[in-house]
């Protein structure tokens, strides 16, 4: 399997982040990217950088508006009075409520940026680009003809929104490569593995029919989003029915796991799509900084293996997985589990 990495998102090194009322930094580190490369390396794979697809990929998916904040927003920042060095929101809109999107960068901020773990850097932009890059081209080679391809993404995407950035997160990159996918396969099914639920995949296709989003995550009752990731939430319109959620209990292991991704992959085959697209979180580890989740190193190859058995083409696009000593092996076993069982 294919390996797609780009170097241009080492300038992203978010350093504010606030954890239940105190600043730390952020636990999106450009070490974490360094980790899974030398894995993939260790591993035997070919690493390969991403070209430049231009602007249309990620503008199939985000609205203008708020592409150009992100763009614009840092440079705009610094000519502030007294500017923070990175972009933070400090007021947002209300849910529910009508307003008027403001003319004023510190409105804007809050508009576009849903929380305080996604705040904008001098070279935040660039490494969102090219992250966006790095999954458009994993899905290029999949259309290709490639069987699978990994895209190592950061910073990750799938808590990004059409319009807003949220935990970590500024371009929806398994979003960006499922439309991209969507040139030659009428349905693509987007499968999240990740330990947070995809909260922004599923509000990018909520009214959608043509892109099935499955998200297995820690329970949003005790677990970031919270507001959304909930069994109940199935899409709107013309998407209803095809948005499937799978809210697990904290501290659930690889065993209950996997009955539980098997029962979501019923309804991927039921769907039967001509490519799948795996938000490949590494964070429902045991022994991950976010101790949601029990999933042991060897579980994750158990994992990708029965989505390899899907026997579609598929874009594995890196989503979580902190820093641990067991970030690396994580990789390699999910890697080498999906490669085993394809």
């Amino acid at each position: 399997m294919k390996v797609i990495y780009s170097d241009r998102h080492v300038g992203h090194d978010p350093q504010q982040f606030i954890v239940r009322g105190k600043f730390k930094r952020s636990n999106e580190q450009p070490e974490r990217a360094h980790l899974l490369l030398q894995a993939a390396r260790e591993q035997g794979h070919e690493v390969v950088a991403p070209e430049d697809h231009g602007p249309g990929p990620r503008a199939a998916i985000h609205t203008p508006q708020y592409l150009r904040f992100l763009e614009t927003a840092w440079a705009r920042w610094q000519q502030l009075d007294d500017p923070s060095f990175e972009v933070i929101p400090n007021v947002h809109p209300f849910p529910g409520q009508p307003f008027t999107y403001p003319d004023s960068l510190v409105g804007q901020a809050g508009y576009h940026l849903g929380d305080m773990a996604c705040s904008l850097g001098q070279h935040t932009w660039e490494a969102a680009v090219w992250s966006a890059h790095t999954a458009t081209h994993a899905a290029q080679l999949v259309l290709d003809g490639e069987r699978a391809a990994y895209a190592l993404c950061r910073p990750p995407g799938h808590h990004a929104y059409a319009d807003r950035a949220n935990g970590f997160t500024y371009l929806n990159n398994a979003a960006i490569a499922a439309q991209h996918l969507r040139r030659r396969f009428d349905r693509v099914a987007i499968v999240d593995v990740d330990v947070h639920h995809g909260n922004g995949t599923q509000g990018i296709f909520w009214r959608r029919r043509d892109v099935l989003t499955v998200s297995l995550h820690g329970d949003p009752h005790f677990c970031t989003p919270f507001f959304t990731g909930h069994a109940h939430e199935h899409g709107e319109g013309d998407g209803l029915g095809f948005n499937l959620n799978v809210p697990l209990a904290r501290g659930t292991d690889t065993e209950a796991y996997l009955v539980a991704l098997r029962s979501a992959l019923d309804a991927v085959r039921a769907y039967a799509p001509g490519a799948v697209v795996v938000a490949l979180g590494l964070d429902a580890h045991e022994h991950d900084p976010y101790r949601a989740l029990a999933v042991s190193t060897e579980g994750f190859a158990r994992i990708t293996g029965e989505i390899a058995r899907l026997g579609v083409p598929t874009v594995l696009v890196q989503e979580g997985g902190y820093l641990s000593p067991d970030l690396g092996p994580n990789l390699r076993s999910a890697l080498g589990g999906f490669e085993a069982a394809a």
